[in-house]
């Protein structure tokens, strides 16, 4: 048993809080400036890496542009959080253990389980050996160091979502000798009003995208990749952007899941099987009236500042409330002079209005930047984080009050 866990008295509730990402540190800060002052309660944050990795911005690491370095402990300093660097090797959910690389384990009272979900390299031959992804800021920077090597060359971005547009259009900005081929099984923004989908089809046309939709890549190769029906594709690197997963971890725990193994949650996000651990960000399946929540960071922070808000109100010894969310927008950056907003109704689906240009990077940016000074303002002043978009607009959680 890791020695340190029982530092303070000894029946001091245990929260670990598995992951750092957006979800996992606005549930860290948020729950320790609510706990702040208080004693009887000890909480820990895992991660793999001390370095805070800005997900929305990968694509810009991907390219070899140089990013802020966000230290997690530093943030969590003077917080009363204990930060133990290290992989989330099992749960053991009857225990209420985790063990970490293998050699440590935690006891835990409650667990925020936020893993997060990655890139599914596993799903179609050849991606796991040949493709690069953007799972994490070394993955970013391995395939930087390709594509500085090319200068030039066929680089095939495969899957046409958000992330997949963002990477095609970086690279093709950054490298403009390079042939960047686009491929998907939709066409890029097919989820956007016309007018946005126009623009950014515009967009990539000028940056010299080539795009294809409607295609499937069934094989990766050293240098192409097959599509459905034979065709063969050729590249020189080959990033994957194409389908989610998420760690098995939760599923081996005995935690209830769902068919992409996602926890299950209830209204205020506890598994529907585990009552003691609360699921947050891309690794809860999280129901809404719309449907079940997709992973984004716009989702995520709200899911781990909720969860710190349920854990509060629990041991004060009051119910926590439901958690509600509605979507706002789609920021789309389409490299780094260009971008568009597209905004959204509760339910994801797209509003009439739109932003386009200097406006919309401008938007983005403020978008994209938003998420470490919040926590900071976190610290000093919990809610803060309790503010999100629901309706259209953004209001705050009853939950804060």
């Amino acid at each position: 048993m890791d020695a340190q866990q029982g530092t303070g008295t000894a029946t001091a509730h245990r929260v670990v809080i598995l992951g750092a990402g957006y979800a996992g540190m606005g549930a860290a800060v948020q729950l320790a400036a609510r706990l702040k002052g208080r004693d009887g309660v000890r909480v820990t944050v895992v991660n793999a890496q001390e370095r805070f990795t800005e997900r929305m911005r990968l694509h810009m690491t991907a390219t070899g542009q140089g990013l802020a370095e966000f230290s997690i402990p530093e943030l969590l300093d003077g917080t009363g959080v204990r930060f133990v660097r290290g992989w989330v090797t099992a749960v053991d959910a009857d225990a209420r253990t985790v063990r970490i690389d293998d050699d440590r384990v935690l006891a835990y009272d409650t667990l925020v389980y936020g893993l997060g979900g990655a890139a599914d390299t596993s799903a179609v031959p050849g991606v796991e050996d040949h493709a690069y992804t953007l799972n994490g800021a070394q993955d970013a920077e391995l395939l930087a160091d390709r594509l500085a090597r090319l200068g030039g060359g066929t680089v095939v971005v495969a899957g046409s979502g958000l992330t997949g547009i963002e990477s095609a259009a970086e690279i093709a900005e950054r490298y403009p000798r390079s042939n960047v081929v686009l491929l998907g099984r939709q066409e890029p923004g097919a989820a956007m009003n016309p007018r946005a989908r126009a623009y950014l089809r515009a967009a990539l046309d000028r940056l010299g995208v080539r795009v294809r939709a409607g295609v499937e890549v069934v094989k990766v190769l050293p240098d192409a990749v097959e599509l459905a029906g034979g065709e063969s594709v050729a590249a020189d690197a080959v990033l994957w952007t194409s389908g989610t997963r998420v760690s098995p971890l939760a599923a081996a725990a005995g935690l209830a899941v769902d068919e992409h193994g996602r926890v299950r949650t209830d209204a205020a996000l506890r598994s529907v099987s585990h009552p003691e651990v609360y699921a947050i960000g891309d690794a809860a399946a999280i129901r809404q009236g719309y449907g079940v929540m997709h992973g984004t960071c716009q989702g995520g922070m709200p899911t781990g500042v909720h969860a710190a808000l349920s854990i509060d109100r629990a041991l004060r010894g009051k119910q926590p409330k439901p958690f509600r969310f509605g979507y706002y927008h789609t920021p789309v950056s389409l490299g780094r002079r260009d971008a568009v907003v597209q905004f959204t109704r509760p339910d994801d689906s797209p509003r009439r209005i739109c932003l386009t240009g200097r406006t919309a990077v401008r938007y983005k940016e403020t978008v994209t930047a938003s998420p470490w000074p919040t926590y900071g303002r976190m610290k000093k002043m919990p809610a803060s984080g309790a503010i999100w978009p629901r309706g259209g607009r953004f209001t705050r959680n009853q939950e804060a009050r």
